[in-house]
């Protein structure tokens, strides 16, 4: 068998943001029956680009919510590049508390640079959206699986992330930032890009390696053709209904202490004392 040909971080990084990967509604056509989309926050509010609503997965109600950020230029545009703000975060939330209310468990799907890191959002309560949100999952008394498909930044990421299993695309990243931006504070340079995406242990194997992330979904052929979609899908479906079936079946209080115990127990790498030119990273004690 002819051995896979290894990757940088960076190449990874490209492949994530690649224009033509699959975007949630690709997912949700793929995957799921009978989706209807539920808009706004009912506070005054719509966000498009957090896409959510309630569908069938193999006859099981489900709520499906999923970062949206269009399939060209200008949808790129209308969405935001995937980039959510408060009113969008208030949505997610309103619809996880249905689903706990119905009892039906949460399917997330995460593809963004970041939380819009606009004015306005701040002015109406980004920080506080995002917070509300990670505390609320940390005790929603439902299933909650988290997908990353692409990009997974900051809290933008984590405000529809916090879930009992959390998976990610061969070829997705999961950080804490862009490694851009990494670049930018640390170094005060960001053309280090290359170098960053190195340090940052971004990648879906070294996440499921430190235990970040509990499994990885393979990406045989490109995911952008036909073939390779297809291919992706049928193993996320497995995965999905193998998993839901089992989570279903735990006590709610069991399912929200394992939750618990998820994250407490999630250590994660330090931080390399050295990057690859020998400087010493200001954190590394």
């Amino acid at each position: 068998m002819k051995e896979k040909k290894e990757i940088s971080a960076y190449q990874r990084v490209q492949t994530a943001r690649h224009k033509d990967r699959p975007k949630v509604t690709d997912y949700i056509d793929a995957l799921f029956d009978d989706f209807i989309e539920l808009s706004g926050d009912r506070l005054g509010k719509e966000d498009l680009s957090l896409l959510g609503g309630i569908a069938s997965f193999h006859g099981m109600p489900v709520t499906v919510i999923g970062h949206r950020k269009g399939k060209n230029l200008d949808e790129n545009v209308k969405y935001n590049f995937g980039m959510t703000s408060p009113e969008g975060y208030r949505k997610a939330l309103r619809l996880m508390k249905q689903a706990e209310k119905f009892n039906r468990p949460v399917i997330t799907f995460i593809d963004t640079p970041g939380a819009y890191p606009g004015m306005e959002a701040e002015e109406n309560g980004q920080s506080i959206a995002i917070a509300t949100n990670i505390a609320k999952m940390s005790n929603l008394k439902v299933p909650i699986i988290s997908i990353v498909t692409g990009e997974g930044s900051s809290g933008g990421a984590l405000a529809i992330g916090v879930s009992d299993r959390i998976w990610m695309l061969e070829n997705a990243i999961y950080a804490v930032l862009s490694p851009e931006g990494f670049a930018s504070i640390l170094w005060k340079d960001s053309k280090r890009v290359k170098e960053a995406c190195e340090v940052m242990n971004i990648t879906a194997d070294s996440l499921k390696k430190y235990g970040i992330v509990d499994d990885v979904i393979s990406e045989v052929k490109p995911i952008t053709s036909e073939d390779g979609f297809k291919m992706m899908i049928e193993e996320l479906d497995g995965k999905l209904e193998k998993e839901l079936s089992s989570l279903k079946k735990m006590d709610k209080e069991d399912l929200v202490q394992k939750r618990y115990e998820k994250y407490r127990h999630i250590e994660g790498e330090r931080a390399p004392k050295e990057t690859t030119n020998g400087e010493v990273l200001k954190w590394a004690d």
